[in-house]
């Protein structure tokens, strides 16, 4: 009898949904289905970080680009032998084609490029050139520059399918608030810098019944960008770490944090990318089973 009584208990829980585990709303999961393809989507893009080939540190004076043995920027074996040359120098970067090769501004059906100062990323939107699938432009690393190098028929690009992600659970979408003051975070990355970004204070959530405090960047009552570390990176997921945004909180300063949304560094595709690394305030307790996974061995 006490068996019948047990085992009607539990159905008449279940049967009035009071399970432990809050169900995750099939639309909510379709929302972030979406937020992924999307994702998918740019980097598949003809300048995602699944094109990158190429990351070249320029010196001062002039530096040669192209294929040939010896060049100071030498490009894949598909690039002409000279493609030109980038000559850094008070005025800026200034970059002039050589005679044999063709170089065009990208996305543009304009004449070839002769000679013509280039805009890094310092300046917001770096002058992008391209030279058959070949894209290049100018990165701007506290001070270091360097030329970033994409090929819109790269073999990462040609073989990628997908990103293999944790179920979606709504247990891994929670409120946080802000705690403390503004002040800057020490944000190191790949090239072994550091640098003081902006932080709007402490945030402060529960995971899995565990408190946790990070420190993200953006500024108060905007969108915030996180760079986090925990338990499963080098297991399950990228050992560097990974990224989320979070929105802007709602009307009474509450933000969402939603680990579903949690994506790969663009480091994890490719040796020449520049990644932030997460800060030890940024390491969590918590095993977050949510989000991407990590892409192939990653780099």
């Amino acid at each position: 009898m006490k068996r019948l009584i047990v085992s009607l208990a539990c159905m008449l829980v279940l049967c009035c949904g009071c399970s432990r585990e809050p169900a995750t709303d099939p639309a909510y999961i379709a929302q972030v289905d979406q937020w992924h393809a999307e994702r998918i989507q740019r980097l598949r893009s003809d300048t995602g970080w699944l094109t990158l080939v190429g990351l070249h540190e320029l010196h001062k004076g002039v530096n040669s680009v192209g294929s040939a043995e010896g060049s100071d920027v030498q490009l894949i074996a598909k690039a002409p032998a000279r493609v030109g040359k980038l000559e850094v120098g008070e005025l800026g970067v200034i970059f002039q084609t050589a005679p044999e090769a063709r170089v065009t501004l990208f996305d543009s059906t304009a004449a070839p490029v002769g000679r013509m100062l280039l805009d890094t990323d310092k300046t917001g939107r770096p002058t992008q050139l391209a030279c058959g699938s070949l894209v290049f432009y100018v990165i701007d690393r506290q001070g270091r520059l360097f030329l970033r190098v994409k090929d819109r028929e790269s073999a990462v690009l040609r073989e990628f399918q997908g990103i293999d992600r944790f179920p979606v659970d709504v247990r891994w979408r929670v409120p946080a608030h802000l705690e403390g003051m503004a002040t800057p975070v020490e944000i190191a990355n790949v090239l072994g810098q550091k640098a003081a970004e902006t932080s709007p204070g402490t945030l402060v959530f529960t995971l899995e019944g565990t408190e946790c405090r990070v420190r993200p960047t953006g500024e108060s009552g905007g969108g915030l960008f996180l760079v986090f570390a925990d338990p499963t990176n080098g297991k399950t997921t990228y050992p560097a770490g990974r990224f989320l945004e979070i929105d802007p909180p709602d009307s009474s300063g509450v933000y969402t944090v939603d680990f579903n949304k949690a994506y790969n560094p663009p480091c994890c595709f490719t040796p020449f990318a520049t990644c932030p690394l997460p800060p030890p305030e940024n390491h969590l307790p918590v095993a977050v089973t949510a989000g991407e996974k990590v892409w192939g061995h990653g780099h």
